[in-house]
């Protein structure tokens, strides 16, 4: 039976008692300190021992928490998920512990207890204690909101390197404030509280739901489908499509469903699992749907929506069998990198996976393609959309903006909120964003803001200048949001001032002017955005965009959106008139073409970008990244490693990111990884037979080999997977091979790569009385190393070269 109780003391005890039985702990709580570390460790240690799955969410508030409590908790176990709330200086005040023992049976443990030894032992706390063996909903809303919190987008996982960034920030807050830092003794530690509440999760608009021909695929959908069919005809396993947004990539991913007898649907929100459940009703009415998030669990149907938060806990993940989908699809796959996501996408073991997004967006982190092994099916760029006049054309106005963004601080991923509204909130700026509008505008706008302050301010300043607007966010409260979008799209209303509500899933064909108010750090947000004014309408001509253009972070990347050809994206726009679709116009002033001149030319070194792009990256992972990791995750093209530093060890060495030992090495084996690195490769034989010669070990790799000996390792490698075979080992002979044939593979092996690498290699390869041999000078000295980065390289050789050609396959 359920029960409740106060707990006003020892709350250690309790902890102890239900987590000896936990399949799941969650924790969260406004801070914590090293002493109450101490307290949990034996509990957490047993508890992961006993197979429990544990995260642990806090905050950044003051500064209160202690690196070193983050660094004894990283250092229990590493199955422990940590993660960091960045509050930004607003307060973040939970305090709750969950204990899950079953899917019918939990604790729930609420009140005024952080993580420090005086609160978790003898300080006065009031706690209530929820006993709940199925009986109260409440219990599963925390659960929710639980997760909802520690997947929100102001959290960051922490691990060794992000500890590091976070010491540093501690330490410079505490240094400017030293007579905070004096109250937090161990004897203060039991009456330290926080004094506000955390701020409201911001909520999100949803789409209505549009009703297609069951039977038939539009356009951009026939050409998508073809393509996804033919990639796992292809043997690929995983793919993602790259469509924009407007184009009915849920409907795409419906029609691709009908080829498979169980699948499930992924995705961040509850709003996103109910369009989809009827999208896929629509096309698939034979099959059944269930919903599998906080409020329902239907795990039963033939297609499953669940939500990632929900089904990423371990008490639920386990409820499936690991072969219990044929298809499982991830919808706004850019969200997909996230440890959640990988957890389950790395459970399933379907026949194929889909990831849909119209942001891959590899210029704010290429980590969703590692998801996908680098395989995308289908891409198409709005701007081709336009050309088949599958989306509205646009004119955009680029307009001066005069804030200098150079004085607000950076806090990682945004600006600081205090300090730009600050700046926002003048009436001359407001004067002066209402004149671009007033000249570029036509009957429906949507504005986007940087906070709510700033949509509240405009949305003042415009109806007292006589025009009918609201500002719609997470606070307001009339007109309700679907009153609003109704006022809107009636032109009964002119503006709606947004803060983030409409950023995914939303449609609202008749918007016609998009007003962009807000510094855009993200290309990701900049391309939903813009896909709220581009879809077709019967009262739309075009969509006009009005977009203030300052110097603050990535203006010039962002703008980059506009340009298809790759080279001409590397370059930047800096006011060029880029190649734009029939009855689309480009606009932008001269103060602002002289500014983005003036970025182009102070734009970070090249050798500055990449080391920090591998900073990322390592911070992603909290270790010094592989090649292919950095290749799949790293926001900066991995082969300009190669290009800049002759090989990714150089790279290593050159950013101080070596060891002594590996510095050493590195001077012995330099040109040997150059050669690796940049041998040529319009096939991948060199690479297969390398990574057969590796497979053998650190002591036997440079044993020479024979064609013969290679050719069973060859022939499984290039046909094991159909696209491997399609790409690589298409000699008409090749394909008419029903089952091996040493004497042709071994013949084959020979001529090439082996004969032609011994040809061009500086004399590190030979190939001489039919045996083919590797010779590097010292290879004895630090041999472990020297397979190690070998591997390395040919393993990233083979991903890339497989990638590159599969999508010239794809696009032929």
């Amino acid at each position: 039976m359920s029960s409740i109780e106060l707990v006003t003391s020892q709350l250690k005890d309790k902890l102890a008692q239900h987590m000896e039985t936990a399949q799941s702990i969650y924790i969260l709580t406004s801070f914590i300190m090293k002493s109450g570390v101490r307290v949990l460790t034996p509990l957490l240690q047993k508890a992961i021992e006993n197979g429990a799955e544990v995260k642990i969410c806090t905050g950044d508030y003051l500064f209160v928490t202690q690196p070193e409590a983050l660094e004894a908790l990283i250092a229990i176990d590493p199955a422990i998920e940590i993660r960091l709330f960045q509050s930004n200086g607003k307060s973040f005040h939970p305090k709750a512990y969950i204990v899950q023992k079953s899917l019918q049976e939990g604790v729930l443990i609420v009140g005024s207890s952080n993580l420090s030894q005086a609160a978790l032992t003898n300080a006065v706390e009031w706690n209530l204690l929820v006993n709940d063996h199925g009986e109260f909903a409440l219990y599963e809303e925390a659960l929710d909101l639980f997760m909802q919190t520690f997947h929100h987008e102001h959290t960051i996982e922490m691990n060794a390197e992000r500890l590091k960034e976070y010491k540093e920030r501690y330490d410079n807050h505490h240094r400017q404030y030293p007579g905070l830092a004096q109250q937090f003794s161990k004897s203060e530690e039991e009456a330290l509280t926080l004094p506000d509440e955390l701020e409201q999760e911001v909520e999100i608009i949803s789409e209505r739901a549009v009703v297609y021909d069951v039977q038939k695929p539009r356009p951009a959908q026939e050409t998508a489908l073809a393509m996804l069919r033919q990639t796992a005809l292809e043997g690929y396993n995983k793919a993602m499509v790259v469509m924009a947004t407007g184009l009915g990539k849920t409907y795409l991913a419906a029609f691709f469903a009908q080829e498979y007898s169980s699948v499930l649907f992924l995705a961040h929100r509850e709003e996103l699992l109910k369009q989809a459940q009827q999208s896929f009703h629509h096309i698939l009415p034979e099959k059944t749907t269930g919903l599998y998030y906080s409020k329902e669990k239907n795990f039963q149907a033939d297609c499953v929506f669940a939500s990632i938060h929900t089904l990423s806990m371990q008490q639920h993940l386990h409820t499936f069998s690991r072969d219990a989908f044929d298809l499982i699809i991830v919808d706004e796959f850019h969200h997909a990198a996230s440890r959640s996501y990988r957890k389950v996408i790395e459970y399933f073991q379907p026949r194929f996976l889909l990831g849909l997004t119209a942001t891959p967006d590899r210029l704010d982190g290429q980590d969703v393609y590692a998801l996908c092994e680098g395989n995308v099916a289908y891409q198409l760029h709005f701007l081709e959309a336009i050309e088949r006049q599958w989306l509205a054309p646009f004119h955009y106005y680029g307009v001066y903006d005069d804030i200098d963004y150079r004085a607000i601080t950076w806090l990682g991923n945004r600006y600081d909120e205090e300090q730009l509204a600050h700046v926002q909130l003048r009436r001359d700026r407001a004067e002066t964003i209402l004149n671009a509008w007033t000249k570029y505008k036509q009957t429906r706008t949507l504005a986007f803001c940087s906070s709510i302050r700033q949509a509240d301010y405009l949305a003042h300043y415009w109806n007292e200048q006589g025009w009918n607007t609201v500002s719609l966010h997470s606070k307001s409260r009339h007109p309700s949001r679907q009153e609003a979008i109704a006022q809107l799209a009636a032109g009964t209303l002119d503006v709606i001032f947004t803060v983030d509500l409409f950023n995914e899933g939303v449609d609202i064909p008749a918007v016609d002017t998009l007003l962009f108010v807000r510094p855009t750090e993200s290309l990701t947000v900049f391309t939903q955005q813009m896909g709220r004014g581009l879809r077709l309408h019967d009262d739309k001509q075009k969509c006009v965009i009005i977009d203030l253009i300052g110097n603050y972070r990535n203006v010039d990347y962002k703008l980059q959106l506009f340009q298809r050809d790759a080279d001409a994206q590397k370059r930047g726009i800096s006011g060029v008139l880029p190649t734009l679709p029939l009855h689309c116009e480009w606009h932008v002033d001269l103060q602002s073409i002289a500014l983005l001149e003036e970025l182009k030319k102070k734009r970070q070194p090249r050798k500055e970008k990449l080391l920090a792009a591998y900073y990322e990256v390592k911070k992603e992972l909290g270790r010094r990244p592989t090649y292919v990791e950095l290749h799949l995750i790293g926001g900066e093209p991995s082969h300009a490693y190669r290009q800049e530093f002759s090989s990714y060890v150089a790279f290593l060495v050159w950013a101080k990111e070596a060891t002594e030992a590996e510095k050493a090495a590195f001077a012995c084996y330099e040109s040997w990884l150059a050669e690796v690195e940049q041998t040529v490769m319009s096939k991948s034989y060199k690479m297969v037979v390398l990574h057969y010669m590796l497979q053998r070990g650190v002591t036997h790799w440079l044993d020479s080999v024979t064609p013969r000996e290679v050719a069973p390792y060859f022939y499984r490698y290039l046909t094991a997977k159909n696209y491997r075979k399609n790409i690589d080992f298409s000699h008409a002979w090749a394909k008419k091979l029903a089952t091996y044939d040493e004497k042709q593979v071994s013949s084959l092996i020979a001529t090439m790569p082996m004969t032609k690498w011994s040809g061009s290699s500086k004399g590190f390869v030979t190939y001489e009385d039919g045996r083919f041999s590797i010779t590097i000078a010292g290879a004895s000295s630090y041999k472990e190393l020297l397979h190690e980065w070998t591997l390395q390289i040919c393993e990233y050789r083979l991903h890339r070269h497989f990638e590159r050609k599969g999508g010239e396959l794809h696009l032929n």
